[in-house]
Parts: C-alpha cells; sequence; structure tokens
C-alpha cells in the first residue's frame, strides 16, 4: 500500500486566504539551551490544507468536534477538471462522467490543477469554481464531502457563500487547498482527513492524504 501526501506545509510565509492573518511560528525551546524543542503557534483554524464544518457558517449548524471520527476517513474519488474544456464555472452536466462513481464514494476531490500556483498571487485570483446548479448535484448524493486543490469552493471576496452553504446545508464537509491530486486519477484510494479535536471546531487544518492499494 502507498500513502500519499495531499498537504501544503504550515509556515510563516504561507498563503492565507485574504484578509487573514498568516501562522505566527517561533521557537519556543531548544535543545541546546533547554534540552528539548517545542515551537510555539498561533494560526487560525482555516489555515493551509483544512476541513470547513457547516458551523463554520451557518449558525447552530455542527462543528467538527460534534462529528465522528469515521466521517474524515472514506473511498475517495478524482474528478480531473484539469483536462476538461468546462470553462471556469463548473456546471452540473460537467459532473456527468463522474457521478456514477461519486454515488460509491464519500468523497469527492477536484483537481483543478490549482495547487500550481500555491505561493503566488495567482492562487487567489480567477481559480475555478462550482456553480450552484454543480454543488446541489454533489451535496443531493450520499458524499461525507468534497475537496478542491484551490483556496475556497466560492469566489475570494463572496459575501454570500452559497456554494458552501448548499453543501453545510446537507450536512457535508469541504476540505480545501489540497495538493498532489494528480496520480489518484483513475485510482482505488481512501482518503483520509482528521482534523484537530478542537471544542467548538468551526474548522481544522488536516494531514489529508490517501492509501493506494499496490
Amino acid at each position: 500500500m502507498t500513502v500519499l501526501d495531499l498537504t501544503h506545509f504550515i509556515e510563516s510565509d504561507m498563503p492565507v486566504y485574504p484578509g487573514t492573518e498568516g501562522p505566527v511560528i517561533q521557537t519556543a525551546t531548544t535543545i541546546a539551551g533547554q534540552g528539548f524543542a517545542e515551537k510555539r503557534i498561533a494560526m487560525y483554524s482555516h489555515t493551509g490544507t483544512h476541513m470547513d464544518a457547516p458551523g463554520h457558517i451557518l449558525p447552530g449548524a455542527p462543528t467538527l468536534d460534534r462529528m465522528p471520527p469515521g466521517l474524515f476517513v472514506g473511498r475517495g474519488i478524482i474528478l480531473d477538471l484539469y483536462t476538461r474544456e468546462t470553462g471556469r464555472v463548473i456546471k452540473g452536466s460537467d459532473l456527468e462522467p463522474w457521478m456514477r462513481a461519486a454515488a460509491a464514494a464519500d468523497f469527492a476531490l477536484f483537481r483543478f490543477g490549482w495547487d500550481r500556483f500555491w505561493g503566488s498571487s495567482e492562487y487567489f485570483d480567477g481559480y475555478p469554481v462550482l456553480s450552484p446548479e454543480a454543488a446541489e448535484v454533489l451535496a443531493g448524493s450520499g458524499l461525507n464531502g468534497i475537496g478542491i486543490d484551490c483556496i475556497s469552493v466560492d469566489e475570494v471576496g463572496s459575501v454570500d457563500f452559497t456554494v458552501h452553504k448548499i453543501f453545510f446545508r446537507a450536512g457535508k464537509v469541504i476540505v480545501e487547498n489540497l495538493t498532489g491530486l494528480s496520480p489518484l486519477i483513475g485510482k482505488n484510494f481512501t482518503f483520509i482527513c482528521l482534523p484537530l479535536k478542537l471544542r467548538d471546531a468551526d474548522g481544522s487544518p488536516v494531514r489529508a492524504a490517501a492509501m493506494v492499494s499496490d
């Protein structure tokens, strides 16, 4: 079995959603000074490769700590939109080649190839987004959630968060800022995205990974 890491590094100069603060990572102790090494880390709950809970936006909706851990592990499929002429806004009809596979999956991961812009200003501008129609199609499925290799499922600067709300009202989670999805195209794999066990967790960084049978 091969385990592929689908997670960006958390580091001080990493990209973050416009308007939020980047993480502060400081050396708290050192082996030379105190006999052991530790870091002090301060960051927003939606930093880096992370998971959004319905409680991120919907009042009274579940937070990650109120969800069973089994919802964060399951069969994944890759929707490879990088090589298809779909346009920037993904329509419901664009999902048709994968809907049969999605019906048997727990997570649908969109490979837009946008992680190639990680660390540049292009990462925040012009990335693909789902139309409300496409979001409704997936939200009506048996998926636990979806994942993308972009900063958000809605446009940066959105005030309505329409796509987020469609998935959250259906009880789905959203994983954003994935990377390295290409090797999973056409493969059978288990997707793992365990969040930190934070109380009242509107979101959390995750160590996203895929387990692929050899």
